[in-house]
């Protein structure tokens, strides 16, 4: 299905190292505030006190917030839990105050804007969780990685495999930087955006790498430059359908989803733009750049085209 369709092919790769500076800079930019000012990790990595409340109504979510929040916790989780009755805090920890002191504390203002308000239970995470989840996080990435890797050197070329995992790390790379520069709270849930993310990207790669194929077997007269300008320039209705409609419902939570969704849905916005952008600009270009050609990815004689030189590789420039 096409909204659209471009008769002339967008010379997509005439514009691609200025583009990819601009992506380096980026990325180097990102690199710099990860190493400068780092994550601002949640609860979740850090250690901290969970407590479970519950109401004898369904919980104004935003007002528990408020509540605990004027007791001077900058970052606190706020969230409906199993029930709308039910809330979940997330308290970071505070040095020389024990999780006990924090739950006693939090009750204590939430009782004085409702009485009925009771306390279900009180745990401490500790620092040793948070480094086991950062272990964790790091190896299910690198899975990621190495997975999306073989998957691309198998059905591609390792060209193909190279530039798409570079892509991807860069989309990667930016999301983090964004969350270190502006300080965003960095939590399990904006990791698993990190993951979707990766795995979205690569999606857009293939499909990219896949006409670019095509390409090579059906138009054997048009260069290199020029067989991958036609793939991006073929499949640009189909970005704008599949890209869109992902993108409107990560903006509905974005807008509506409250605060335990804003980073999540804030993640999976910039990896969703940036994904279309390195797909383009920085992925095809780096396959262009390690010299890809017909022969990499062509095996045996493909279909002629009207026109086409009766010499299978007649024509062809490489």
């Amino acid at each position: 299905m096409e909204f659209f369709k471009i008769r002339r092919d967008i010379p997509f790769m005439e514009n691609a190292l200025v583009f990819n500076v601009i992506s380096l800079v980026t990325f180097l930019a990102a690199v710099f505030f990860l190493f400068t000012k780092g994550l601002h990790l949640s609860v979740e990595f850090t250690g901290g006190t969970v407590m479970e409340v519950s109401y004898s109504q369904p919980a104004d979510v935003e007002h528990v917030r408020r509540a605990v929040s004027d007791l001077g916790y900058q970052d606190v989780q706020v969230q409906n839990f199993g029930t709308s009755r039910d809330v979940l805090i997330r308290l970071p920890a505070q040095k020389g105050v024990s999780s006990a002191q924090q739950s006693e504390r939090t009750i204590a203002a939430l009782k004085a804007t409702d009485s009925a308000v009771t306390l279900k239970r009180v745990e401490f995470v500790g620092p040793q969780v948070g480094e086991e989840l950062v272990s964790n996080g790091l190896k299910a990435l690198g899975m990621v990685v190495a997975g999306i890797m073989l998957y691309l050197a198998l059905r591609f070329e390792w060209k193909f495999a190279v530039a798409a995992i570079i892509a991807n790390l860069h989309d990667v790379v930016i999301i983090l930087g964004f969350f270190a520069f502006f300080q965003w709270e960095f939590s399990l849930a904006v990791l698993a955006a990190v993951l979707a993310v990766l795995g979205y990207s690569v999606n857009e790669s293939v499909v990219i790498f896949d006409r670019i194929r095509e390409n090579f077997r059906r138009y054997r007269k048009l260069n290199t430059v020029q067989t991958i300008d036609n793939a991006i320039t073929s499949t640009i209705s189909r970005t704008i359908i599949t890209h869109g409609c992902t993108q409107m419902m990560v903006l509905s939570m974005l807008l509506f989803g409250g605060a335990t969704l804003h980073y999540f849905a804030l993640a999976l916005t910039i990896g969703i733009l940036f994904g279309i952008y390195s797909s383009v600009f920085v992925a095809a270009a780096i396959a262009m750049w390690l010299g890809i050609k017909r022969e990499d990815l062509v095996k045996g004689p493909g279909k002629r085209e009207a026109g086409d030189p009766a010499d299978p590789n007649a024509g062809a420039t490489v």
